[in-house]
């Protein structure tokens, strides 16, 4: 399957996803197209109606990029790959774009990646929605379309959150009903605009995990450590266990007996189990006759909420 269709998927009318925000449906409106809307190298160009759902074809040349759209990076071995597809098979799905503030032909909303595919393709005419939207609106649906796409990376989506936040005024709570995600999943993501900037550029070109940046959230000497990662290519919890050796906790401290004694081979065991499984400090204390206590041990409010989502069954 060709990256243009995947891009589209049936050509037919789809169910929209049941995680946007209410009122999102009715920005992206519900545009039927009967038929596929081909713009092809050399298509003649059409009387493009007004603002609404009817699908119209506007000039390539008269389309501008969102300014600090939430994707910031592009694959151009993609779009080269994209515009191969559409120089053979046409451009099927229309991109979204409003009138530019300015007065100024058109920004785009949604659809970068086809754009810039259908220039390369030397397409001079496109397929698009003009939608009436203000600032607040064009950044959700950039957001969310990135998002259902899985286009961005874990930094750019933070970012994404971030400004929304900032300049819109945003709750974590009104964002993760927007993305249909879990609050902690946009709490954890914006968490990763705290580590160095040099820490968040190997995190958005995938060099560092996800797992690796939670685990450097807060740590001193997080650059180094994330330098040590890519050069070395360490585990998450060989990360977690560097920044518990830093900070003079740890399995040691869990492991040792309290108030001194001998203890049981098999609780030790265990302890030391459920540390490597969770990364933090575990501790066990048995009485006997089937009872004691179990006791985690957390260096930030970071570990305390991954504690919690593990606990909860939530994903990461």
């Amino acid at each position: 399957m060709s990256d243009n269709e995947k891009e589209i998927g049936s050509a037919g009318p789809k169910k929209r996803p049941s995680g946007l925000g209410r009122g999102l449906n009715a920005l992206f409106g519900d545009a039927a197209v009967e038929a596929p809307v081909l713009a092809t190298p050399g298509a003649a160009a059409k009387t493009a109606p007004a603002v609404g759902d009817a699908v119209q074809h506007v000039s390539v040349g008269s389309i501008r990029p969102l300014p600090n759209q939430p994707r910031r990076h592009f694959d151009e071995a993609a779009i080269i790959e994209l515009a191969d597809s559409i120089g053979t098979r046409g451009l099927l799905q229309p991109i979204i774009i409003r009138h530019a503030p300015d007065g100024q032909g058109y920004q785009l909303v949604a659809g970068e990646r086809r754009w810039r595919a259908a220039q390369r393709a030397g397409l001079h005419q496109i397929p698009a929605l003009v939608r009436d939207l203000d600032d607040a609106a064009t950044y959700e649906i950039a957001l969310v379309e990135n998002i259902q796409r899985q286009d961005l990376n874990a930094i750019e989506e933070a970012g994404a959150y971030r400004r929304l936040i900032d300049d819109f005024g945003h709750s974590q709570e009104a964002l993760a009903k927007l993305v249909g995600k879990s609050r902690s999943h946009v709490a954890n993501l914006m968490r990763l605009l705290d580590l160095p900037p040099t820490v968040q550029a190997l995190v958005g070109d995938g060099s560092l995990s996800m797992g690796h940046a939670r685990a450097l959230i807060g740590a001193d000497g997080a650059e180094a450590i994330a330098r040590k990662v890519v050069k070395e290519g360490l585990s998450v919890r060989a990360v977690e266990a560097l920044i518990r050796a830093e900070k003079g906790g740890g399995r040691k401290a869990a492991a040792e007996p309290a108030g001194g004694g001998t203890r049981d081979p098999d609780i030790m065991a265990v302890e030391r189990h459920l540390s490597e499984l969770l990364g933090i400090g575990v501790a066990i204390q048995y009485g006997g006759g089937g009872k004691g206590a179990l006791t985690l041990k957390f260096a930030s409010l970071d570990q305390l909420d991954m504690i919690c989502q593990r606990l909860s069954g939530e994903s990461i």
